[in-house]
């Protein structure tokens, strides 16, 4: 969720540029994540392209993080056509939800963040801190970080995979009427 912080972005460009069979095409809608705090170790971000099943693309920041704690965090997407908005909380009370190799496609990403040895402006093809996937087109712009915090965190996303994504004190809940509220 991050960069934070989400998902198959390395795939999905590795797709767009036609170097990896696509495992997946993305709905095309996008959906809230938000977390009091995102700690993560071994980052990397860089632009790509997703792919929904008709073909169409979109422009994205893919962010990769090899191991990530997120507290208080909260998922929403609204069913498109009616007043109905799934939420997913998880990672409260101080015991976090964790990731593996996280990969997040976003369209936007809000927070206060920290990062520890940055390298802004890397070939995104040589990036080497985040999953091993995390890695971008040569010649484009890169960047990547050993760690990163992001308090506040407000992302909106197209997709987000996992190796493992544990949910502790998972809560999903179906918002139905004119005030369903999404994450933010």
């Amino acid at each position: 969720m991050v960069p934070a912080a989400a998902v198959a972005g390395a795939i999905v460009f590795g797709m767009a540029n036609g170097a990896i069979a696509a495992s997946f095409a993305v709905s095309g809608q996008t959906f809230k994540v938000s977390a009091s705090k995102l700690e993560g170790d071994g980052f990397a971000q860089y632009g790509g392209l997703v792919h929904d099943r008709t073909g169409a693309e979109s422009p994205v920041a893919v962010s990769g993080i090899r191991s990530a704690k997120l507290y208080d965090l909260c998922q929403s997407v609204k069913v498109p056509g009616a007043p109905i908005v799934l939420t997913i909380n998880a990672g409260g009370d101080g015991d976090p939800a964790t990731a593996s190799n996280l990969m997040i496609d976003m369209n936007s990403l809000e927070g206060d963040a920290t990062f520890t040895n940055i390298e802004i402006g890397r070939d995104a093809s040589t990036l080497d801190a985040g999953p091993a996937s995390a890695k971008g087109q040569a010649g484009a712009f890169g960047q990547q970080a050993d760690s990163v915090v992001i308090t506040d965190l407000k992302q909106v996303a197209r997709s987000t995979s996992a190796g493992t994504f544990a949910l502790t004190g998972l809560k999903l809940n179906l918002n139905v009427g004119p005030n369903a509220k999404e994450c933010f």
